[in-house]
């Protein structure tokens, strides 16, 4: 049997220009408003989980995304960059989800998958940055976790140790199987696509996205079944409807808006004593600081 790592990536909007038709009116991101992007801290945890495989033998991994058919995109990328297969988490009954829902479907999608040793998840996510869904999908697995993690340090079949980058300093953690794993900004990047994957790869589809192009899809499947990207519902992973979507999501948002740091006023110093000496008493005469 294989050992089987999950990888929990996101496509999120691009939050770096957020515009005024960012939100819908009931308080959810208007997602088609924005650029989708891959989740970076998801692609550091794409690039710990092929290291994990480079170093165990027969070792598999799997992409799992929830969102809308568009999500498939950061699939068929991560497969690109080293990932084995993926499976998408769609159905209009997921819209809405905050932390807590999204989090119970993944926990569901997980369990449907069976006999998973590892899940490798970013940190947070640029549209949220609660980094809550990691930790919440360990709970509700009762499996152990590690977070903030930035390097691994050894791996095998049993266990694996992990250097974490904590506020003030490091701490090594080691864990045994299965368990999950957060992975910190400052982790390594991931690597670059690779070109005969993205020859191999480039064609996988979702049965949706096939229909879309009004292609013939099961002469695809049954010639080339790793094109596969494998669409999971409500029903098929057995989720509680009360758990899922804004009736079960607890979290409301109310408003974001795009700020933006303007300079009204500047000074200019040399690097002199005399200025150095002006400026704090400055600060000190107007209590900014002491």
């Amino acid at each position: 049997m294989s050992f089987r790592i999950v990888v929990l990536a996101k496509q999120v909007p691009d939050t770096r220009n957020v515009g005024k038709d960012a939100m819908k009116a009931d308080g959810t991101v208007n997602r088609g408003a924005l650029p989708a992007i891959y989740n970076p801290e998801d692609l550091h945890a794409l690039e710990f989980a092929l290291r994990v495989k480079d170093r165990i033998d027969d070792a598999e991994i799997i992409i799992l995304t929830m969102g809308p058919p568009r999500a498939a995109e950061i699939i068929r990328e991560s497969m690109f960059r080293g990932a084995d297969r993926g499976y998408l988490i769609t159905d209009r009954r997921f819209a809405g989800s905050d932390t807590l829902a999204t989090s119970y479907a993944i926990s569901m999608a997980v369990k449907y998958l069976g006999d998973v040793d590892l899940v490798v998840a970013g940190r947070q996510a640029i549209d949220g940055d609660t980094a809550q869904v990691g930790p919440q999908v360990a709970e509700k697995l009762n499996f152990p976790q590690i977070t903030y993690a930035e390097e691994m340090e050894a791996v095998d079949a049993n266990s694996i140790t992990v250097k974490r980058r904590l506020e003030r300093g490091i701490e090594i953690v080691k864990s045994s199987f299965p368990c999950v794993v957060t992975v910190h900004a400052s982790a390594p990047p991931c690597r670059f696509r690779d070109a005969k994957r993205l020859m191999k790869y480039k064609k996988a589809r979702t049965i949706t996205e096939l229909q879309e192009e009004s292609n013939e899809y099961s002469d695809v499947y049954e010639k080339r079944p790793y094109l596969r990207i494998e669409e999971l519902s409500v029903d098929d992973i057995q989720a509680d409807t009360q758990y899922l979507g804004l009736s079960g999501s607890p979290t409301k948002v109310k408003k974001i808006e795009n700020v933006v740091f303007k300079a009204k006023e500047s000074l200019r110093m040399e690097a002199k004593d005399q200025d150095i000496n002006d400026l704090m008493k400055g600060l000190i005469d107007t209590h900014i600081i002491g």
